[in-house]
């Protein structure tokens, strides 16, 4: 992934754990957990709490995680994934809050339903965790799979959201 010259960062203390949260003049770049698979080499980034877009992110997790938001409108960087990453990560944000959808029913919505291996590794590249949904994909069979900040954090995003993660009539 390739991250902007303008990338900034702040630390948000979730009740999952500790987040790293980074944007650019852009918009909103990362969201990651700390130590989560695919985390990025932060360390160059400037520390900049005050940042409007960084501030505007922090605010909406807090009132996500207090159950008081279901979707977030900050503006969006997607810019570091490749197009077709892209285009997943954008069919990640269609999914409502409480929803579940299979890595093949996401293969389809974005027009390549031979490619459920590829979808499912731009799923686990997104860069934003929470605030771009991947925790909302499920195996085809509706169990838990893999989740970049652990299956132990995707079960508490799902169950925070209401979704019934064994329950197929959830799944669309």
């Amino acid at each position: 992934m390739k991250y902007d010259a303008s990338i900034v960062q702040t630390r948000y203390d979730s009740p999952l754990g500790p987040m790293i949260v980074a944007a650019t003049e852009r918009g909103l770049a990362g969201v990651w957990f700390a130590g989560q698979r695919h985390l990025p080499d932060h360390a160059g980034w400037p520390p900049t709490p005050a940042h409007p877009v960084l501030v505007q992110a922090v605010a909406q997790l807090s009132d996500y995680f207090a159950g008081r938001r279901t979707t977030f409108d900050v503006p969006l960087d997607l810019q570091g994934g490749t197009p077709f990453q892209q285009s997943v990560w954008r069919a990640l944000l269609a999914i409502p809050s409480g929803r579940t959808v299979s890595y093949g029913h996401l293969s389809r919505e974005v027009g390549r339903p031979a490619a459920v291996r590829a979808v499912g590794a731009a799923v686990g590249r997104n860069p934003l965790s929470v605030v771009v949904p991947c925790h909302r994909v499920l195996g085809s069979d509706g169990s838990l799979t893999g989740y970049a900040g652990g299956l132990a954090r995707k079960t508490a995003l799902l169950t925070l959201e209401g979704a019934l993660i064994a329950d197929a009539h959830q799944s669309r």
